[in-house]
């Protein structure tokens, strides 16, 4: 999956690539991959900056509402999938199935096409969030001025993702992030031995189903873009397809060994599935309780340039000064981390536009090539733009209730999607659909509640 691999193209199906799945959970375990990679950006800027802050601002009492935005999104990051490596369609040629179509000189495109071209201009502003998180972890670490920490950031992103050596990288920022989100993790349970320790009380407060509007904001913005969401479910399919999963299933439905095969990796999938579930709620839930216990008792509030160093109080008021380091050393990776998958995946949708607005033959297009221009030019704009607002948390939350927005049409997608023309015998169960399809109810009123709250 690197990104700029010369391996034959995973968008391209031939036959004879069809391979048996494993057998057995262990044997499942192997063949994990996409959801690994997404990790980079599930474990990131929602979790340490919209998290934390909702528990400076709200205290326990949207503990609930936390928990609600971990496991309520999962569902559709595993149906959407399967959707894709069954049919093998790539993400926006999905979309572009949809009905309503908007005339063109070319035939004609599907509304939410376009409307996704919009989008993109708040997930540039989210970037510059992600890439001015990630300078504000490098000057606790180095110094440095703003200017000269951000372009270090973005020559840094711009190397690993240009030369092409985005997996390998990727792979030892995982275990960094990963080990960042344990110590993250130990820390919240440090604070029951601190005079910062959470109560019994505590945890009912947050277990009552309030919802105070004064944090309406903050709290759809969290739940925007906490968990698996919309573009990050987006990201999720196209590194199912490069992970080779389509291929391995195989296009022919009359091939009679077609049904296991695709049984098989739908399997291997919703293992990969739960295990970025498990971890995204491991990475979440310590940043909102050492938000809300330490933060919030204190009167914190994360803003402006001083965001990650006022956020650093949650180690260093329960590990004491010296963990300092260790924060801005965890901030610095997670946000880095963040910027490499976010930037890596957001190349892969360039040339999928162009190919579903008419403009590039999808039999002759050299993905590499737009990828590559992607991954030098979004860093430099993050840096302008960073530069320009200088508030993470501002620029990730316009990014984040935009995310909300676009939860219900990818919900509502793939239940249109698998209904109209997933195989019969590939659908997913009772239990499932209907668990999709609440999911998209509850989805469509957090997107009204957006357009209510944050945009009227």
């Amino acid at each position: 999956m690197s990104v700029l691999s010369d391996a034959a193209d995973p968008y391209t199906h031939r036959v004879g690539e069809e391979r048996k799945p494993p057998v057995g959970f262990r044997e499942r375990l192997r063949h994990l991959g996409p959801g690994i990679v997404i990790s980079g950006t599930i474990v990131g800027s929602g979790e340490i900056l919209l998290t934390s802050s909702l528990g400076a601002q709200a205290g326990f009492l949207l503990l609930w509402w936390v928990l609600l935005s971990c496991w309520s999104k999962s569902i559709v990051q595993a149906e959407l999938a399967r959707y894709i490596i069954i049919s093998g369609d790539t993400y926006l040629r999905a979309l572009n199935r949809l009905p309503g179509r908007i005339p063109t000189r070319r035939g004609g495109i599907a509304w939410p096409i376009p409307l996704g071209l919009l989008g993109f201009i708040p997930s540039l502003l989210t970037m510059g969030g992600i890439v001015g998180g990630a300078s504000q972890g490098l000057q606790l670490l180095i110094g440095f001025d703003t200017v000269t920490n951000t372009a270090i950031v973005a020559v840094a992103v711009m190397a690993v993702l240009g030369t092409g050596a985005y997996l390998r990288f990727e792979r030892s920022m995982i275990a960094l992030v990963m080990s960042f989100t344990v110590i993250t993790l130990v820390c919240a349970i440090t604070m029951q031995f601190s005079d910062y320790a959470v109560s019994l009380a505590d945890l009912a407060s947050g277990l009552r189903f309030d919802f105070p509007l004064e944090f309406a904001v903050l709290a759809l913005a969290m739940y925007g873009y906490t968990g698996v969401n919309s573009s990050e479910s987006a990201a999720y399919t196209y590194w199912c397809i490069e992970k080779g999963w389509p291929s391995h299933i195989g296009a022919d439905r009359n091939d009679p060994g077609w049904l296991d095969r695709a049984r098989g990796w739908i399997r291997v999938l919703h293992t990969d599935v739960w295990a970025t579930l498990i971890l995204l709620t491991l990475a979440t839930l310590p940043f909102y309780m050492l938000g809300a216990g330490v933060l919030h008792r204190s009167g914190a509030t994360p803003s402006g340039l001083d965001t990650i160093r006022t956020l650093s109080a949650m180690f260093t008021d329960v590990l004491g000064g010296w963990s300092l380091w260790l924060f801005g050393c965890g901030a610095f990776f997670i946000f880095f981390s963040t910027a490499l998958s976010g930037i890596a995946a957001g190349g892969r949708f360039v040339p999928d536009y162009l190919i579903e607005l008419g403009l590039l033959n999808r039999h002759r297009v050299n993905r590499r090539h737009w990828i590559r221009g992607y991954v030098l030019i979004v860093p430099v704009t993050s840096f302008i733009l960073y530069l320009t607002f200088e508030s993470p948390v501002l620029l990730v939350t316009i990014g984040a209730v935009t995310a909300a927005l676009f939860l219900p049409l990818q919900s509502g997608a793939t239940l249109w999607l698998q209904s109209r023309f997933l195989d019969p015998r590939v659908r997913p169960g009772a239990l499932a659909k209907g668990t999709l399809k609440t999911v998209f109810v509850f989805q469509l009123a957090m997107a009204a509640a957006v357009i209510w709250f944050v945009i009227l």
